[in-house]
């Protein structure tokens, strides 16, 4: 390989989130040796071809007003094509500062107050906070979780959009935190049920560069018959480690559509990429393929490790098989622990931080998120861990 997964970077003193004892006091409770495996950031170096753009920007020294070029748009597009075999046209694109943001700025363009949007939980759990925020309501169509599968019950599905008037419906491929990678008949029939009930799709592809061996990704702009009907959110953040850089690329391929989100986002003045963001997104789609090549290929490592260390060490616990992210979802229930008891012996006993399943809905009780996205040295300590802890 030519980039190293297996260098331990100390982020210790960086203002980072994940590993910042002085912002999270009441997590880490006096342990400053947890292991931090929740939030979705990487604690892998970002490719070099990336921070050469950026070191050239700091290198001209002057960072006034920047626009963006044809080339910009150019290695978007490119990447969509080879990668997802998507063809994206450049006026599809609207710049925001990150998904979540994008998210709600479509909450507040495209319904009222007090309308009703579906999601699938366990999911992502900000999907819920910027739809309450809004004061919007929530409606859930719940996975239905098939021995470690987990599928859309389409029938609820329908039911619950036609019962409460769904204005929006968000979805999350690859699935946020179950892992599933949907297929293109499971992407259809969604589409085909909300084109023929006029709710708006926000699918949130942030995770699309994440797919496992055995497993494909259908970009819904490949969905020509529905993509009309959809608002799309991309984003090199997750691929790249470049989450701080906030920007994210949203495709809108209906014109109508467009021209209304835009409006709204105009009320904020809201209109051009971040500098930094904007090299940094160009650089790694023209020439960060290899970078994100090796490190699938390096998840996988973990993930086997994971597996083969569960089997041997901790039958009870099980892990339900990624196809995509890197976010693997744990399930823990057959210790028969609540979520307070689960989330207290993981945090104080074994001194790791995961994200407790309930935060994604009821259906994640008993389950833990953990981020893979870390050297094998820290997979191997934290499985120690556990082992160490809930081993028999």
């Amino acid at each position: 390989m030519k980039y190293n997964f297996d260098e331990i970077i100390n982020r210790a003193n960086t203002n980072s989130k994940k590993w910042n004892p002085d912002i999270y006091k009441a997590t880490y409770n006096g342990h400053n040796d947890l292991l931090p495996l929740w939030v979705a950031d990487m604690d892998f170096r970002v490719a070099q071809p990336i921070l050469d753009s950026m070191s050239k920007i700091i290198e001209h020294g002057v960072l006034g007003y920047t626009g963006v070029d044809e080339e910009y748009y150019q290695a978007i597009i490119n990447w969509n094509k080879k990668r997802k075999n998507s063809h994206i046209e450049k006026e599809w694109v609207v710049f925001t500062n990150g998904v979540v943001p994008a998210i709600s700025f479509m909450v507040q363009t495209f319904t009222q107050k007090g309308d009703n949007i579906l999601i699938q939980t366990p999911v992502y759990h900000p999907f819920r906070m910027t739809t309450e925020n809004n004061e919007r309501n929530i409606v859930t169509n719940p996975l239905i979780n098939n021995e470690g599968v987990y599928t859309i019950d389409f029938e609820d599905f329908e039911r619950k959009i036609v019962d409460n008037n769904v204005k929006i419906f968000i979805l999350c491929n690859p699935h946020n935190p179950v892992g599933r990678v949907w297929t293109k008949e499971e992407l259809c029939k969604t589409a085909e049920i909300c084109k023929k009930h006029n709710v708006i799709m926000i699918v949130d592809e942030i995770h699309c560069d994440f797919v496992y061996e055995g497993y494909h990704h259908t970009s819904f702009g490949t969905l020509s018959e529905y993509a009309d009907n959809a608002v799309i959110c991309t984003a090199p953040s997750k691929t790249f480690n470049l989450a701080e850089l906030q920007l994210s690329n949203i495709m809108i391929p209906n014109p109508e559509l467009r021209k209304t989100f835009q409006a709204e986002m105009n009320k904020v003045f809201y209109s051009d990429a971040n500098l930094f963001g904007q090299v940094s997104c160009q650089a790694a789609y023209e020439h960060g393929a290899q970078w994100l090549d090796e490190l699938l290929v390096y998840l996988q490592g973990n993930i086997t490790y994971i597996r083969d260390y569960l089997a041997e060490h901790l039958p009870k616990i099980h892990l339900i098989e990624p196809e995509g992210t890197y976010l693997l979802w744990m399930d823990f229930r057959e210790y028969g622990l609540s979520p307070e008891a689960l989330n207290a012996q993981i945090l104080k006993d074994a001194r790791i931080w995961f994200n407790e399943g309930s935060m994604f809905g009821p259906e994640g009780a008993g389950f833990m998120r953990i981020n893979i996205a870390s050297p094998r040295g820290m997979i191997i300590e934290t499985m120690e861990r556990l082992g160490e802890v809930f081993g028999e």
